[in-house]
Order: C-alpha cells, then structure tokens, then sequence
C-alpha cells in the first residue's frame, strides 16, 4: 500500500510511512517525559522499529532541523531587530531549539522512517 497524501504533511502530523493514516506516537504523554512511539500502525499494522540501532541516522535529520531553526531565528532576529545585542539573539536562538527539541524529535523518527521505508 502506498502512502496516501503529502509526504511532508504526513511528516509534520506524524502519520504512519505505509498507509498515511495511523499516528506514529502516542497522544497522551506527560510533559517531561520522552514521546513513546507505537510498536506498530493501528490502521495497517506496519512496523516502525525495524532493528536495535535503527533510528540513531534520524540524529542527522534531527540535528538539520535544528541547525535550520536556529539559522532562521538568527536571520529573523538580525532582520526585524537589529539593534538586538548579540547576546540576547544566542539566547533566542537556543531557546528556539528548546522548545523545538521533543518536536524534532518526533518528527526526525517520522522522516527517518519515510526516507529509509523497510
């Protein structure tokens, strides 16, 4: 079965590589906790982890996002404020990578799995 849909919008809503329509992570998770992946689709009962070791390539899909926020921050900063001292655009620029951490990571996992689909 092929993937219904956009890729990239079953990426960022995190949906299943095979089928398109079953969620990759589950909902409820506390806030500080890591967000735990399903073993399998509900929909089509695709497999999402393959082998021990299988997502440490999704790093460099999620260390990219990273280094994009956080050049995107950089450039937003220097060109809407540019009076804004160096210091406080390094803090905006790590803050955004904060708060996109726990994101990146789902969504590197996701892509990881469509880009490498068996």
């Amino acid at each position: 079965m092929k993937t219904k849909g956009n890729k990239l919008v079953n990426i960022l809503k995190e949906k299943c590589p095979h089928c398109g329509k079953g969620d990759v992570f589950y909902k409820k998770q506390s806030f500080f906790s890591l967000p735990k992946m399903k073993d399998d689709c509900d929909v089509c009962n695709y497999h999402f982890d393959r082998e021990p070791g299988y997502f440490l390539g999704a790093m460099y899909v999620s260390y990219g996002l990273a280094v994009f926020q956080g050049i995107a921050t950089f450039i937003l900063c220097r060109l809407f404020i540019p009076q804004l001292d160096t210091l406080f655009v390094v803090l905006a620029v790590c803050g955004v990578m904060t708060v996109f951490s726990m994101r990146n990571y789902r969504w590197s996992r996701v892509a990881y799995m469509y880009i490498f689909p068996n």
